[in-house]
């Protein structure tokens, strides 16, 4: 695999209509928003589906969700444990050398190499942190966001209730948002990558994991089609060390909505101002 061959930005829009992005489990599941109204999704939840769509694509992944998990182990510890060479190393216990094994890591695993880990288990006297060339910040709205809350039932109990008829639980809401235009931001360090081993091949695994980020994505609270990559804004440097600060390019993409009411991406006016460096690769999808 070949060296990353500078600095990389990108930033991304995506489109949610009648869907929960992300819900807050400290919120009753609600969509995140902020104190101004503006909808949010983690960085951890966008890190999750960029996971998915490399574990799609058939790259072996450290950190899977349990529903999608394809090579049966229970914990991170079991995949870890799984690795005889990773495991051989920090068995030397204090003597164990975690530039090694951080080698060995992020040579197996492809997130861990684009997004770093940390790995501090019970029993065991190595633990490691290994950082990652690929920041993500969290996506935000580029208007306020309405939240739409619905009542449902189940016509059946979870479980026999005493005296029969209906229990608690057949009983629920649902919230989704009607509408929303959010931006995701972010890039990818070279030194960092020097160290990972992160390439130039898993840069464009990166970059087709985000044009395609909600392929086999859907559920109830997210139904196929309500989310979708609108556009992507690519550049990639050729230097490590850019003139021009990522800051300052993610702010050359402008959006600007039409309406106070915007309820479809062609309610925005996006535009691109050059802010002096490399020309950016631009995909479209709508």
């Amino acid at each position: 695999m070949s060296e990353l061959k500078g600095k990389i930005d990108f930033l991304m829009l995506i489109t949610v209509k009648d869907a929960n992005p992300n819900g807050d489990p400290l919120n009753g599941n609600r969509p995140r928003e902020n104190f101004d109204g503006f909808g949010e999704i983690s960085d951890v939840c966008i890190k999750r589906k960029i996971r998915n769509r490399w574990q799609d694509m058939g790259q072996r992944i450290f950190v899977q969700s349990d529903d999608r998990k394809d090579d049966g182990f229970g914990s991170l510890k079991e995949r870890a444990d799984s690795c005889a060479e990773l495991q051989a190393e920090i068995k030397k216990g204090k003597k164990a050398d975690r530039d090694l094994c951080a080698e060995i890591a992020c040579r197996q695993w492809l997130d861990v190499r684009g997004f770093g880990q940390v790995f501090a288990f019970k029993g065991t006297e190595v633990s490691l942190g290994i950082r990652g060339p690929i920041s993500i910040h969290q996506a935000v709205s580029a208007s306020p966001v309405e939240t739409i809350s619905m009542q449902i039932t189940k016509s059946v109990n979870s479980e026999d209730k005493e005296g029969g008829g209906k229990a608690s639980d057949t009983m629920g809401t649902k919230h989704r948002i009607g509408f929303g235009l959010y931006t995701v931001k972010g890039s990818v360090n070279v030194q960092l990558a020097e160290k990972t081993g992160f390439s130039q091949e898993d840069a464009e695994l990166l970059k087709e994991a985000l044009k395609t980020l909600f392929d086999n994505d859907a559920s109830s609270a997210r139904p196929e089609g309500s989310m979708e990559v609108c556009t992507l804004y690519w550049w990639q440097h050729e230097e490590k060390t850019p003139a021009v600060s990522t800051a300052k390019i993610h702010r050359s993409v402008k959006v600007h909505p039409k309406t106070d009411r915007p309820h479809s991406y062609e309610d925005y006016t996006i535009t691109y101002e050059d802010p002096g460096c490399v020309k950016p690769e631009v995909y479209n999808f709508v």
